[in-house]
């Protein structure tokens, strides 16, 4: 029987260092980096804000001062207000505002004295000063609601008057500051009188009507 030949050592040393070199290369290649897993979408936040409301009802004896709020094209106004107890000068900021998000709509004769009896309205309502003037809204004064603020920091720090659908129709938008009986103060407080027109020989007066 034929022996086979032995194998040479020289091809059996180059073999191992192949392969050791090959299980080297093997171990120092990195990972392929796997692919991230793909985010699900946030959902997206709507950018518009909702309209702001219209005027709403006479609130002088309301315990929570109402916001101010302006007509939806001119959302921004509201962002550029003073900050609350900036005083006289904020004031004038926010009798611009309102006048900016609701342009004059009335005859100069009419929004001089809607504005005026408006004003008259609240400080009576308020602090009961001049509540005789309209007997027919505040009744017996000894009998009367006793006022929900004070008189000595009372102030209007806005208003306009403007028509509400109708020419015989009208709102008086008052911004106000007062102390309550707590003695808490506070600004920006927000009342509406509303008003309607009686025509008469000679005149044409406007009649506050009664809170609802």
């Amino acid at each position: 029987m034929t022996t086979p030949p032995a194998r040479s050592p020289r091809l059996l040393l180059i073999a191992t260092l192949v392969l050791a070199v090959a299980g080297t290369l093997l171990l120092t290649v990195p990972n392929a980096p796997s692919t991230p897993p793909t985010a699900t979408p946030r959902a997206a936040v709507p950018t518009s804000a909702p309209p702001a409301t219209a005027p709403g009802r006479r609130s002088a004896q309301s315990g929570a001062p109402a916001a101010a709020t302006f007509p939806a094209q001119t959302a921004d106004a509201s962002a550029l207000l003073p900050p609350r107890g900036e005083g006289t000068v904020g004031d004038r900021v926010i009798q611009k505002s309102l006048e900016d998000a609701w342009p004059a709509d009335l005859a100069a004769a009419d929004e001089h004295q809607l504005l005026k009896a408006g004003r008259g309205l609240l400080r009576a309502d308020a602090t009961g000063i001049g509540r005789t003037q309209w007997p027919a809204l505040f009744g017996n004064p000894n009998q009367a609601i006793a006022p929900a603020f004070a008189a000595a920091r009372f102030r209007i720090q806005a208003a306009i008057a403007r028509s509400q659908g109708s020419p015989n129709k009208a709102v008086v938008h008052l911004v106000w500051a007062g102390t309550d009986r707590g003695g808490t103060y506070t600004d920006r407080r927000i009342t509406d009188w509303y008003f309607t027109r009686t025509s008469t020989k000679g005149a044409s007066p406007w009649t506050p009507q009664p809170p609802t």
